[in-house]
């Protein structure tokens, strides 16, 4: 069971969700988000470890995190706030935009993150939220401190991923860049990011062509801009991780009108 009703706010590019789940599913997060669970119980595996997530529990998510959900006591739902990408950028030009996954409701840390997602829900005006976002995105140093267990072999092929997906890459490639063999750096990879390196690349150029989609891009042009064979290829990863087709979501006025999870 899926349901997402988008929040209204008055911050342009701020965005804003209520949700409901409790459906087991894996998928790479695309957006800086917060997010609380509000009612119910879940566990995850993410960055390494498994989590359990309770109400009043803020999750902290960045592009590129996988997150595999493994149970639920009930329906679980939470409230999510996408935090604006340039405002996150300055941070992470700071070298400081690593976060914890999860803060625990009497995380003291975690209060900039309540603040952000009660004025989201209670509707507040542009400057209040204006307010929350700056001290939310700031909180995101205060916890830069732990950083994602990633080997450095791990680490230089996410890097390699990321900055190549337009183009086809071959196992004995990433192996060379991580300096690595490739038997080692498929398990070390699995082990750490949560999905295989093939797994991994196809999530990302997705993301990719979802983005283009929102941009004005024809569904029947992204193939080789993400690094896929051709449309039916596309059109099959598409429909299996966003829940409908390239032409439907770049149709749809809603970024996510498919129901999946934003964090």
């Amino acid at each position: 069971m899926e349901s997402l009703v988008e929040l209204p706010v008055s911050l342009p590019g701020l965005r804003a969700v209520r949700g409901t789940t409790s459906s087991l599913h894996t998928g790479v997060k695309e957006h800086h988000g917060v997010g609380r669970i509000e009612r119910g119980d879940t566990e995850w595996w993410g960055s390494g470890r498994v989590w359990r997530s309770a109400p009043g529990c803020i999750l902290v998510k960045q592009p590129g995190d996988v997150v595999r959900h493994l149970g639920h006591r009930g329906p679980t739902t939470f409230t999510a706030v996408m935090l604006p990408t340039h405002d996150v950028a300055r941070v992470q030009a700071e070298g400081k935009a690593v976060a914890l996954p999860q803060l625990e409701a009497s995380d003291e840390r975690a209060a900039p993150f309540h603040r952000l997602i009660d004025a989201a829900c209670a509707g507040a005006d542009r400057l209040s939220l204006e307010v929350a976002v700056a001290e939310a995105v700031s909180a995101l140093a205060v916890i830069s401190t732990a950083h994602p267990d990633h080997s450095r072999p791990v680490r230089r092929a996410l890097e390699y991923i990321r900055e190549r997906l337009g183009d086809a890459i071959t196992l004995d490639d990433l192996a060379d860049h991580a300096d690595l063999d490739k038997f080692h750096l498929c398990r070390a990879f699995r082990a750490q990011v949560g999905m295989p390196p093939h797994a991994y690349l196809t999530h990302l150029r997705i993301a990719r062509a979802k983005e283009l989609l929102r941009r004005g891009v024809r569904a029947s042009d992204l193939a080789p801009l993400v690094g896929l064979y051709d449309q039916a290829q596309l059109t099959r990863h598409f429909r299996r991780l966003v829940g409908t087709t390239p032409a439907r979501y770049g149709k749809s006025p809603r970024p996510y009108a498919s129901g999946r999870r934003p964090v």
